[in-house]
């Protein structure tokens, strides 16, 4: 694997040691500060915008439509992602579709303060659920395109050293912003109503929009593939082709395609206990938004937890043994989940989810992120997100189908089952993942 050419800092300023070695960059404290506040905002609209569907349709097969329609871009695009963010400036796409994605919720701030979404009482219209819909749509494209060259961008900012303290430092912006955002949702909800949760996050995408417009680096893999060494050929290479590449060179590296693939099953049968949370606040603990806030800021808090300890111990041996531990683990808790009623229980278990999840997932991302070249980088992290958020579509919807027939708790505990079992039968068969 070839090593990746240092860059030149930006500031001079001591890097500190430990867990937060990578902060002594000051791109990247930029991106990661820029990145919370936008997370934040966007969990604060998560939260609201769940709510919201389940009072327009009460139905749990429109909460999986929701989450089938913000995810099922990358399904289309996030390949293509992939390639664009090898070939162009990464810190500008980043840009353009961040501005896209808070346009989007500030449009859906306006049709709520307009009165063009009807939720409450006797004037609900359950067909408002649409315009819902499409704006899930647009952000869905906008991250689509943009998530390859987030995960690029996030080891360009720093040595490659410091590239597993970079990731999890990374993870655990987002989850703290998992944590916050909840919480300052379910009190913008009680002073101003849904609408002040949307309008938050749409100017929240002004913070990472800032930020990068701040970010000055080197790019490597980008700049590389810009300007190819074969000329006119290369240059002409079609984006398909483009795409094809990058299945070759995973084909060629059988270590990455098993992290993609555990990847894969976690994103279809692990992520839909986030779409059924709605249900369990409501029908299961009887609770209402204030709930299902608590619900999800204690899924954020082990994720919180997981992200630390992992910064705490950098570059940890025996990965891959690690995460399918994270996966056993991530399943056994997800039919915990379903086995009981009681929030007394059920929040520890939340927790204990979040925590395993964050892990496994930060792990896959450092171990895939490690044994690709540069020039390649865009295009298997592309492949990454996509059996992450790629199957988050197919899984969404199929949960709430589920949990519309079943019942939230049976359709639960089969997709915990599924992912212990994966975890189960990936460790025990492919003695190569265990040792990564």
């Amino acid at each position: 694997m070839p090593t990746a050419p240092a860059h030149t800092r930006t500031s001079q300023t001591p890097r500190p040691g430990g867990m937060f070695r990578a902060l002594g960059n000051r791109n990247f404290r930029l991106f990661l500060a820029g990145s919370f506040l936008s997370n934040a905002g966007t969990w604060m609209q998560s939260v609201a915008q769940s709510w919201l569907v389940l009072q327009l349709t009460d139905s749990g097969t429109w909460l999986g439509i929701d989450m089938f329609v913000a995810t099922a871009p990358a399904l289309a695009l996030m390949l293509v992602g992939g390639v664009i963010a090898d070939k162009v400036d990464r810190k500008r796409l980043l840009i353009y579709t961040q501005a896209g994605a808070g346009a989007s919720a500030l449009v859906l701030a306006a049709l709520m303060w307009a009165g063009a979404i009807r939720w409450e009482g006797a004037a609900r219209r359950p067909a408002d659920v649409w315009m819902v819909l499409v704006l899930s749509f647009v952000t869905g494209v906008c991250w689509a395109l943009a998530g390859p060259a987030y995960q690029a961008l996030t080891v360009d900012l720093v040595e490659r050293e410091d590239w597993a303290n970079a990731i999890a430092l990374n993870s655990s912006q987002f989850q703290l912003a998992r944590v916050t955002g909840p919480v300052l949702a379910a009190v913008t909800m009680k002073a101003l109503g849904m609408t002040g949760c949307f309008l938050a996050n749409g100017l929240s995408y002004v913070a990472i929009v800032v930020a990068l417009s701040r970010v000055n680096f080197e790019r490597r893999g980008a700049a590389a593939s810009a300007t190819p060494a074969g000329g006119g050929k290369a240059a002409r290479r079609s984006v398909w082709g483009d795409v094809v590449e990058g299945f070759r060179y995973v084909r060629g590296r059988p270590r990455v395609g098993s992290v993609l693939l555990c990847s894969a099953a976690a994103g279809l049968f692990a992520v839909p206990y986030l779409v059924l949370m709605p249900l369990f606040a409501r029908n299961v603990y009887g609770w209402d938004a204030a709930g299902l806030s608590l619900l999800t800021g204690t899924a954020g808090a082990g994720a919180l937890v997981g992200a630390l300890v992992l910064a705490y111990f950098g570059d940890v041996r025996r990965k891959g043994l690690i995460l399918l531990g994270c996966m056993v683990s991530a399943g056994a808790c997800i039919m915990g989940l379903a086995s009981v009623s009681s929030p007394r229980v059920g929040v520890p278990l939340y927790f204990a989810t979040g925590m395993s999840l964050v892990v496994f997932f930060a792990l896959g991302n450092t171990l895939v992120q490690q044994f690709v070249s540069d020039e390649m980088r865009g295009r298997v992290m592309s492949m990454w997100l996509l059996t992450v958020i790629g199957t988050m579509p197919v899984g969404s919807f199929l949960s709430g189908a589920a949990a519309d027939r079943l019942g939230p708790r049976p359709t639960l505990a089969a997709c915990g089952l599924l992912v212990l079992l994966f975890g189960l039968i990936a460790g025990l068969r492919n003695p190569r993942l265990r040792e990564m």
